[in-house]
């Protein structure tokens, strides 16, 4: 009986996974239009739009260490001897890598600084910003949470929310860019920034600050909450 559910069930798996295999192209093609989209609602011109997508897809990769923490930590390791598990307490250093990611933190605060540059005539645009920020990164803070082994982590739909939502209410003239810059601020001062004392006593090897390690979402709140405006 089980070889026969066996013999119907490896030509599904493959079908499945020969699919997912085809629909990728489209998944990374319906990504890379979305992202392309958000910056040049921003007001990036479309080829520089298009290098920014392609710096931050490589960049996202390339972790740049910016401090080291070496902490004590105690943890039960379980060992087995003669298929009886013993529970051993263990006490030693461990050593834990603040870094900053190129593509999901530094190529977003870059655009972020633009903006502001761009628009810095406009004292309306610059007290809507900042307030935004602060509801974002207050949000960011209250739904952050400490997993020991991995870091801060946050619902992934929370800031572009917030950011998109926020943005909708209080500007008028420049949503999108009000979205972007809180989406992207908000949540590094919230989720990131005003938790680092908590990353030391976690045990996670690295926290990269818009990288796919402990941290992460920058970028993508940036984005998302453009789209979502």
């Amino acid at each position: 009986m089980n070889e026969y559910h066996g013999f119907h069930h490896k030509p599904i798996s493959l079908f499945l996974f020969m699919l997912l295999l085809l629909l990728l192209p489209f998944f990374f093609l319906v990504f890379a239009g979305g992202v392309m989209i958000a910056f040049t609602r921003l007001g990036i011109p479309p080829a520089l739009a298009y290098t920014l997508f392609w710096l931050s897809l490589i960049g996202s990769s390339i972790n740049i260490p910016i401090k080291e923490w070496i902490s004590e930590v105690e943890e039960i390791k379980e060992i087995n001897f003669f298929w009886i598990n013993y529970r051993i307490p263990f006490h030693g250093l461990k050593k834990t890598v603040l870094a900053i990611n190129l593509g999901g933190a530094i190529i977003p605060l870059t655009i972020v600084i633009y903006e502001f540059i761009r628009l810095s005539n406009n004292q309306q645009f610059i007290l809507e910003a900042i307030i935004a920020i602060i509801i974002v990164a207050i949000t960011c803070k209250i739904f952050a949470r400490p997993i020991r082994g991995l870091g801060i982590a946050i619902p992934a739909f929370i800031p572009p929310l917030t950011a998109a939502i926020t943005a909708l209410l209080i500007s008028q003239e420049n949503p999108v860019v009000i979205a972007y810059i809180s989406g992207t601020i908000g949540t590094l001062l919230g989720a990131d920034i005003l938790n680092l004392h908590k990353i030391k006593d976690l045990g996670a090897p690295m926290a990269s600050i818009g990288g796919a390690g402990t941290f992460d979402g920058i970028f993508l709140s940036g984005i998302i909450a453009v789209l979502l405006t």
